[in-house]
């Protein structure tokens, strides 16, 4: 099975080695993984301190092999209304197989602490992060796959504890899932809420209507950064996607390539 969604040591918020990780994921049955570190963006901090920094990226994967395991090199970057230049740069340090977009400020606020969620509806604190993913998945061109479209609902301060509602937000998820569809792009079945009781990231609802609107690309990824975490919930996330589309993608070199699961 796939882990397309993983951070070691290279990522600020990473604790294992590329290797640790990658032994950990054949040991649980993996076919093939893909390390995603983090670039991402604190729009009012005075320094950025989760831009992993190329060479050391390179000196933890270039080379890591383990043997019955295909290894994959990406990176998460946190999407902006105008950062579109800044990805383009990271693009072109280096070769990568993928690249993760995700969504995690909002109005200056990382979603998922409480300062996000302090005094507000969760109703409103939902929209005002889809409304925001929605101006960046519109704006940007240069990542493959969105991650984990729901991920503020993981949040220890999200008051519901529960997944995010599709009918409660249909208007501008429709249009998020639109916009990804028609530009080519994909979307994640992130697992790292299935045991913080909000399932997955987003629910399987979610990619039902992708694939109405014209989805074809999806990604199962754990967001591990233990080696307890690869691969967690990947196998049963797969299952259900190939229900809906037959298939889960990887990529190589950019590319998708569609593995029929059946």
């Amino acid at each position: 099975m796939f882990d397309y969604h993983i951070h070691s040591v290279v990522s600020f918020d990473g604790h294992d080695s590329g290797l640790a990780l990658a032994t950990a994921a054949k040991e649980k049955g993996l076919r093939e993984i893909c390390f995603t570190d983090h670039v991402d963006f604190d729009p009012l901090a005075v320094s950025q301190t989760m831009m992993f920094d190329v060479n050391a990226y390179s000196r933890e994967y270039d080379g890591l092999e383990v043997p019955g395991l295909k290894i994959r090199r990406g990176m998460e970057f946190g999407l902006l209304e105008k950062n579109q230049s800044l990805l383009l740069q990271r693009l072109s340090q280096r070769r990568y197989d993928f690249v993760l977009g995700s969504v995690h400020f909002v109005h200056g606020l990382d979603v998922y602490f409480k300062e996000y969620w302090q005094g507000r509806i969760p109703g409103d604190a939902q929209r005002d992060f889809l409304e925001e993913t929605l101006k960046r998945v519109q704006v940007h061109e240069d990542y493959d796959v969105l991650a984990h479209l729901t991920f503020l609902m993981k949040s220890p301060f999200n008051p519901t504890r529960s997944p995010l509602e599709y009918a409660a937000h249909r208007e501008v998820l429709d249009e998020i899932l639109r916009t990804l569809a028609g530009k080519g792009k994909g979307l994640e079945m992130n697992t790292s809420g299935v045991d913080r009781s909000v399932g997955y990231l987003p629910t399987v609802d979610f990619f039902k209507r992708f694939k109405e609107l014209g989805g074809q690309i999806v990604t199962v990824g754990s967001d591990a950064h233990r080696c307890d975490r690869v691969g967690q919930y990947c196998g049963t996330a797969a299952r259900m996607l190939a229900d809906i589309f037959g298939y889960v993608c990887t990529f190589e070199n950019r590319q998708p390539i569609f593995h029929k699961i059946g």
